[in-house]
């Protein structure tokens, strides 16, 4: 089975900056797409931003000039740096991942979530 495990949520003032990692771990055979969803309270979850193994980076057009997605395929671990944060950007974000746990196996797997708050 996959694991995946976020990091780096917390509370920011508006303007400020946050780095989510989220690092999947167990059965890898290679991981495909990565990406960032997010829920804020009483709104559906949306797709942040998704990176796939080549670098192909696909943004929302909310946070497209502040975030930037990245991933250390080595480390099956994808970033998300969030820069002017504000307090739209409130909600739980959420990794999720495509991954093949062998060569004709794939499977979507989700972490946990990691709260982001942007409040003065």
């Amino acid at each position: 089975q996959v694991q995946l495990v976020e990091s780096g949520g917390g509370l920011v003032q508006p303007g400020g900056s946050l780095r989510l990692s989220c690092e999947a771990s167990g059965s890898i055979f290679s991981i495909t797409a990565m990406g960032w969803y997010r829920k804020a309270p009483g709104k559906q979850r949306e797709l942040v931003a998704v990176i796939r193994r080549g670098g192909r980076t696909i943004y929302t057009d909310s946070v497209k000039d502040r975030f930037t997605i990245s991933r250390d395929n080595a480390k099956n671990t994808v970033y998300l740096q969030m820069s002017s944060l504000k307090p739209e950007d409130t909600a739980v974000y959420y990794c999720n991942a495509d991954v093949f746990s062998s060569a004709i196996t794939i499977g979507s797997y989700w972490g946990q979530g990691t709260q982001v708050t942007v409040s003065s």
